[in-house]
């Protein structure tokens, strides 16, 4: 294990301080937008900025990381990264922090995916699993520790946005200094969405709306900490426990989802998501104990429906089509977080802060009446012939990019060729084809 970990040891500490920014940055820059009285709606923008640019990045950044190679453009992303954080802490100023979040967006993409394909190429089979795992978690804890040291700071002044700048910078020197060789270009992924949604209906509007809620969440949670009345520190717990309990719920959601029909999985969480959220918007609960219970259970359920509904849209794609689809639901969900953050902030700014939970519980039983709908109309994939589930976590500046489907054991598998079958796939004068979709056809 420790001779597999080796060559990457670099890549994962450079990834480790370019999270802990990403984290750092994202609470600050909603916290301070607070104090200096932007509304609601000025601060979604950021999050509606942000997600514009990950979408961006992850269509266009393989061109520029083909053209300057992975070392030079993982350098100058990180560089842009600094200069912003330092910029938003210079000019504080919100239509000025929403132009520079959208270059924070599309650097995140960039850096994520030439992390990504770097650890893909160096993994081997059996070292896989294990080095995408430790990359999952590096980010979750990198994100988490970002966010625990604003309560250290005052973030009233550009301090805590210099110490931003300054992680970024350090994200750029294990890369620097290492002498291994660069992988293999990007690849680029085309967003299809007619044939994500005949692929899976219930996922293609399952992932828009946990999307538009997770964007919303993820975006203005901090604005709804402080408005809602908690000082710097409980919001930065509140925050990072949303994270880790989304974390840990996946492992007893996943299970659940490879034992039965992963709709009624999606339905069932998103109904007690949903039940959560209104629960906080009907009742405003004022003490801090109460608040962070019911806001880490809304997190709990809302960060495991994600990878619930990938895995049910993989089930139903054909082994080539698994990179295509998968990635193609990751852009879709980063559209939904751009929708989210645009109609989360004026609701907020119109039916004040504990609106925000009204926006994401309309979301989750949308997903909860369309899986028990869709459960009628096509039957389920046996449960022999699914792949297990994923564990991941896509919420703010943790979502992932379509390179890091590249590190799925199914992505590998996708590549076998049988060599009885000419370019058409033929074998005999007949199409070879695979029914994974049940006795039902979907209409």
């Amino acid at each position: 294990m420790t001779r597999n970990l080796l060559p990457v040891a670099a890549l994962l500490l450079g990834t480790l301080f370019l999270f802990l920014g990403n984290g750092l940055h994202s609470l600050l820059l909603p916290m301070r937008g607070t104090t200096e009285g932007y509304s609601a709606t000025l601060l979604g923008l950021l999050g509606t900025s942000w997600a514009s640019g990950f979408v961006l990045g992850c269509l266009t950044a393989p061109a520029i990381v083909r053209r300057a190679g992975h070392i030079r453009a993982f350098s100058i992303f990180a560089a842009i990264l600094a200069i912003v954080a330092l910029m938003t802490g210079i000019h504080v100023d919100p239509i000025w922090w929403v132009v520079l979040r959208a270059f924070t967006g599309f650097c995140t993409a960039g850096t994520s995916m030439i992390i990504e394909s770097w650890l893909n190429e160096r993994a081997t089979n059996e070292s896989r699993g294990a080095i995408f795992s430790l990359y999952i978690a590096i980010t979750l804890f990198g994100v988490v520790a970002g966010q625990m040291i604003v309560p250290f700071g005052d973030t009233n002044t550009a301090v805590l946005f210099m110490v931003c700048g300054i992680v970024y910078c350090v994200a750029m020197l294990p890369t620097l200094m290492s002498t291994a060789v660069s992988p293999q270009p990007l690849k680029q992924v085309r967003l299809d969405l007619a044939g994500l949604y005949r692929n899976s209906p219930v996922s293609f509007l399952g992932i828009l709306m946990v999307g538009i809620a997770n964007g919303a969440y993820g975006t203005l949670a901090a604005v709804f900490g402080r408005q809602a009345g908690l000082p710097d520190a409980d919001v930065a717990v509140m925050v990072s426990t949303v994270i880790f309990l989304g974390a840990i719920m996946q492992f007893p959601a996943g299970r659940l989802s490879d034992r039965m029909d992963r709709r009624y999985v999606l339905a069932g969480i998103s109904a007690v998501a949903a039940l959560a959220g209104l629960l906080i918007f009907l009742f405003e609960p004022a003490g801090k104990v109460s608040l962070l219970i019911m806001v880490g259970l809304y997190g709990a359920m809302s960060n495991a429906l994600y990878p619930i509904a990938v895995s049910h849209a993989n089930d139903f794609a054909a082994p080539e089509d698994f990179v295509k689809v998968s990635g193609g639901l990751l852009l879709l969900y980063g559209i939904g977080t751009i929708i989210g953050p645009t109609v989360g902030g004026p609701v907020m700014t119109m039916m004040g802060p504990y609106a925000l939970f009204m926006i994401t519980a309309c979301a989750h039983m949308i997903v909860f009446a369309y899986a028990l709908f869709r459960s009628r109309r096509r039957a389920a994939v046996p449960v022999s012939q699914r792949d297990p589930y994923p564990a991941t976590i896509s919420n703010g500046p943790l979502m992932a990019t379509p390179e890091s489907l590249q590190m799925s054991p199914r992505a590998a598998q996708a590549t076998v060729v049988d060599p009885s079958l000419d370019e058409a796939g033929e074998r005999d004068g007949a199409t070879e084809t695979v029914n994974r979709e049940g006795t039902q056809p979907n209409p």
